[in-house]
């Protein structure tokens, strides 16, 4: 695979995360830049949760300058399916991965990987968006690392038997991007949102949406053109814009 036209690639050292290298070096970068690092000593997860990163996994960060603010949150649907397409492409088991609403990579229902949206600031305003995935390559934190209800970690190396290094795994997952990137660009969310319905783990089943003040259990339609998961429970339709998902 040939690195995307047009994205950068910052290789770092020891960082304590490379969601924060992105903020702070998003005067100096001129495009798409992909940040990774040797080691994270505080890389995070949603809602500031650790994230833990054993040597062998793949963690680092997208940067994308200039992203307009209305449409941000929908790359979570595009880096989803870039990995996706990364783990199908060495393994050569699409039936094995699923895609969890709104930011997880699912490998035999068991979390294989997780995405991170965070906005980057500058005089105030949004000037651009950093994409942080994290990928349990090698190894899988245990079941005491994650809150009660979660899904199961597992690696890829364990749960599918295929091992690769992190930076070819990053060969693989770049153009996977651009390429997702471009034809959201080119056509608009919609081509998007049907391919990731078709990965959809439990369309058409019964799930929980935990939100922070209240938990809706109903039963998975749909994503609608804004990436609000829309569910069908006894009081009528919600459509849910954030939230934990269980099942």
């Amino acid at each position: 695979m040939s690195w995307p036209r047009g994205y950068g690639h910052l290789p770092l050292g020891e960082v304590g995360s490379t969601l924060d290298e992105a903020a702070r070096r998003l005067p100096d970068l001129s495009g798409p830049t992909r940040i990774t690092a040797t080691r994270q000593t505080a890389a995070r997860g949603r809602r500031g949760r650790a994230w833990a990163n054993p040597t062998g996994n793949f963690a680092g960060t997208l940067v994308l300058p200039g992203i307009a603010p209305e449409t941000a949150a929908l790359r979570s649907f595009v880096a989803a399916l870039a990995l996706h397409e990364a783990c199908v492409s060495l393994t050569g088991r699409a039936d094995a991965f699923s895609l969890k609403w709104p930011n997880d990579v699912l490998l035999h229902g068991g979390k294989l990987a997780g995405i991170l949206l965070e906005s980057l600031m500058s005089g105030g305003r949004v000037a651009g968006l950093a994409i942080g995935i994290g990928v349990n390559l090698a190894a899988a934190p245990g079941a005491d690392a994650v809150e009660s209800g979660a899904l199961r970690p597992v690696a890829l190396a364990a749960e599918a038997g295929v091992r690769v290094a992190p930076p070819d795994f990053l060969e693989l997952l770049a153009p996977a991007y651009a390429r997702w990137e471009q034809q959201f660009a080119d056509l608009g969310f919609e081509p998007i949102r049907r391919a990731w319905l078709a990965r959809a783990a439990r369309l058409g089943e019964t799930i929980t949406a935990r939100l922070p003040a209240e938990e809706i259990t109903g039963v998975f339609r749909d994503v609608d053109p804004e990436g609000h998961l829309v569910l069908s429970t006894p009081g009528g339709t919600r459509r849910i814009a954030a939230g934990d998902i269980f099942f």
